[in-house]
């Protein structure tokens, strides 16, 4: 992507519950959005319970949580009535919003090569530019990291 700041992409897609969300109605609140892999995996489900764990803190600072991933909108509601998540999650099942803010990269496990999304977030100030980013997260820390970019923001 460019230089930060820059004005993030359109988001509007699908999301728990059946309605389709545009991030850009949630101004002048800022947003967390989180990409991540998959619903109801061991790293996912921490960083989903950890941007939960924290929702009350965001929302004080004026901060919207949302994640996204391929999965479809019935698995992220199985995935936040199972793991009882406060955070908006939407469904990018096209991955057109996964390619629009880079994070649909070539990974690799036990060797093998293949496409899929790179957990990755971005904090978008009330008038809709990419403010922070984080790209190849690591989930121990990273919700701290992202609350206080939050609170500076």
């Amino acid at each position: 992507m460019s230089s930060l700041p820059y004005l993030a992409p359109t988001v509007e897609l699908p999301r728990d519950g059946g309605e389709t969300l545009n991030i850009a109605d949630l101004r002048p609140n800022k947003v967390v959005l989180f990409f991540y892999p998959k619903d109801n995996t061991p790293g996912c489900t921490k960083e989903a319970i950890g941007f939960t764990e924290a929702a009350e803190e965001f929302a004080k600072f004026g901060v919207t949580l949302v994640g996204v991933s391929k999965d479809s909108v019935k698995s992220h509601e199985k995935f936040i009535e199972k793991q009882n998540l406060n955070v908006i999650l939407l469904s990018d099942e096209n991955g057109t919003v996964c390619e629009d803010f880079g994070v649909w990269a070539e990974k690799s496990m036990y060797g093998k090569t293949y496409m899929g999304i790179e957990r990755s977030t971005f904090l978008i100030d009330g008038n809709g530019h990419v403010q922070r980013e984080w790209r190849k997260v690591k989930v121990p820390g990273h919700v701290e990291d992202v609350l206080e970019a939050a609170k500076n923001l």
